[in-house]
């Protein structure tokens, strides 16, 4: 232990004699741990993100989606759904992005045409305000429910409730504010805005409708709700290929399983980086053995064993190489609490990425220091004392 101590205190000494070499040496392996250390985090940051979105939503909501452009089916037909006691609600809308207005402030909102059920469906709230009702959908009135996002960029307040905006050229009363739901992969949700689906299908000039939210009337049933669904889009249809009806329990293992072989990817991109970083190591430490012969030749002169050569330069190599991965982890963090700041999504570090960095990172020290140790624990004391 007392030996392996010394060495260790003679790699940081060394180390620390040629500071700037040492640095750019390590550069890779710190580029290299920074790689594979954000971008893990950051794809299971985003895997969070979305799987909170779609458990917030609810466990026993299906959606269905009209892919077939030739298919026009209206809102009845959607409805019809509701017949069936595995089903608890229908929630048909029609989507589009549009600018909002009000005097000189606008932005960018998605808009969603919807009808009552809607917000029951995907469990959305308002605080302030009502939500669309059946009468909207009734008289096509132009009331629109905003987030609150929209409302600080309009209004910079959220008493919001009576006044009117304008979007494609009507005029719209706000008659609610939904509660703040955060934001996912596709951008902020509060940024939405509901208005009645007869009113959105008049602005698109279409009555086809392509997207629906199911509610299960249970976790038990959402299987049942989800063939029953499927029966109903094949004899609308007549085409399998027209549709999909996406269950949110499966959608999540499948996002699971797609996003645990990108994290995957992603590292095993990263690693790259680091051999990158661990042959130039093998390059400095072949640099090193030449330039410190003599200290070899007097070091095995007065007694040191090829062991104790070897040990020493391979843990120089495992000091550089370590030293380089601790770097980058501190600079990685920090990465990513400046990410977390600018997109608005809460990504912390991986430590099972971290981790594995570690163990990577002093396996590199360990190969790619291996033979410049050897080739140094070869030298005779003769041969390394003749050479300048």
């Amino acid at each position: 232990m007392t030996m392996l101590l010394n060495t260790l205190r003679l790699a940081i000494r060394a180390t620390l004699a040629n500071k700037m070499r040492s640095f750019l040496t390590m550069l890779g392996i710190i580029i290299g741990v920074m790689s594979m250390v954000m971008l893990v985090s950051i794809g299971q940051g985003a895997t969070g993100s979305v799987t909170s979105a779609i458990t917030d939503m609810g466990s026993n909501l299906l959606t269905i989606s009209v892919t077939d452009e030739d298919v026009s089916l209206s809102r009845e037909d959607f409805e019809a759904l509701s017949d069936y006691d595995a089903i608890a609600g229908v929630a048909p809308y029609v989507t589009a992005s549009s600018v909002m207005r009000t005097g000189s402030n606008y932005t960018n909102v998605a808009v969603y045409g919807v009808t009552e059920a809607f917000m029951e469906v995907s469990d959305l709230n308002v605080q302030a305000g009502r939500g669309i009702a059946p009468s909207d959908l009734e008289w096509r009135t132009n009331v629109a429910v905003i987030g609150v996002e929209v409302a600080g960029e309009l209004f910079e307040s959220y008493d919001v409730i009576g006044k009117t905006v304008t979007m494609d050229g009507r005029t719209f009363t706000i008659v609610g504010l939904l509660e703040e739901s955060g934001s996912d992969l596709t951008g902020s949700l509060d940024s939405r805005v509901l208005i009645p689906l007869t009113t959105g299908q008049r602005i698109a000039d279409s009555s086809a409708i392509t997207s629906c939210y199911i509610a299960a009337a249970s976790t038990g049933q959402v299987t049942l709700a989800e063939a029953l669904a499927e029966r109903e889009m094949l004899l609308l249809t007549r085409d399998e290929d027209a549709y999909s009806v996406y269950n949110m329990s499966s959608l999540l293992d499948t996002l699971d399983d797609v996003m645990s072989t990108l994290s995957l990817m992603l590292g095993g991109i990263a690693a790259i980086a680091l051999l990158v970083g661990g042959i130039g190591i093998m390059n400095i430490m072949l640099v090193s053995v030449a330039e410190r012969t003599r200290e070899i030749g007097i070091r095995k002169a007065i007694g040191a064993r090829r062991a104790h050569i070897l040990l020493q330069f391979l843990v120089e190599a495992c000091v550089l190489s370590i030293l380089g991965c601790l770097i980058g982890l501190v600079l990685s963090a920090l990465g990513l609490a400046a990410f977390s700041a600018i997109a608005g999504m809460t990504v912390e570090i991986e430590w099972r990425a971290a981790v594995a960095a570690i163990l990577f990172s002093a396996g590199i020290g360990v190969v790619f220091g291996s033979y410049p140790a050897a080739k140094a624990s070869r030298m005779t004391p003769i041969d390394a004392l003749q050479r300048r």
